[in-house]
C-alpha cells in the first residue's frame, strides 16, 4: 500500500501551481487570429471597390460648348452647357441689356411687347457678349417677384 503524505499547507508544493512560460503571454488563440484577419481583409477589399466603383462610374460634367471668346460671334453657333435636363426651358428673342427692379441681367424682346419679354440671368455665359442679337436660349426657370417669367440662360444659340 502506498503511504499516504499528511497536507502541509506551508509548503511549496501548494502554493500557486507554475503556469507554462508560453500560458504567461497574452495571446490571441488561432481562430481568433484568423477572424481578426478575415474582418480587416473584407474591410480593405470594401473600401478598394468602393473606390474603384466611384472612379469608373464617376458621372460625367456636361459637356461645354465653345464660348464667345474663343470665335467670333455667328449666325447659328451655340455657347453653353449641352445639357437639357438641366436647362429644360427654351425661349427666343432679341437680347437686350437689363432686367426688371433687379431681377435679371438681361431680357429677350419678344412679339407681343414688355407683357411677352423673358428676364434673364446666366451662371454659365456672359450674356454681355449677345446684346442686340437674335437668339434662342434653353435655361431653368424661376419664381420672380416682378417679372413675368425669369430664367437662368445655360445655353445660347445665336439664330
Amino acid at each position: 500500500m502506498e503511504e499516504i503524505k499528511p497536507l502541509n499547507l506551508n509548503s511549496e508544493e501548494t502554493a500557486q501551481p507554475k503556469m507554462p512560460d508560453s500560458a504567461s503571454k497574452p495571446t490571441m488563440d488561432k481562430p481568433k487570429k484568423k477572424m481578426v484577419k478575415w474582418v480587416v481583409a473584407l474591410v480593405l477589399l470594401g473600401v478598394v471597390s468602393g473606390w474603384g466603383l466611384v472612379k469608373i462610374k464617376q458621372p460625367s460634367s456636361p459637356k461645354k460648348l465653345k464660348s464667345a471668346e474663343e470665335a467670333g460671334v455667328n449666325s447659328g453657333d451655340t455657347y453653353g452647357v449641352m445639357d437639357e435636363a438641366a436647362f429644360p426651358d427654351m425661349a427666343e428673342g432679341k437680347l437686350v441689356a437689363g432686367g426688371i427692379d433687379g431681377e435679371g441681367s438681361h431680357h429677350l424682346e419678344r412679339e407681343g411687347g414688355e407683357s411677352q419679354y423673358v428676364y434673364l440671368t446666366s451662371s454659365v455665359i456672359d450674356l454681355d457678349q449677345f446684346v442686340d442679337k437674335e437668339v434662342k436660349v434653353w435655361g431653368q426657370t424661376f419664381e420672380a417677384q416682378k417679372a413675368g417669367w425669369l430664367m437662368d440662360v445655360g445655353r445660347l444659340q445665336v439664330k
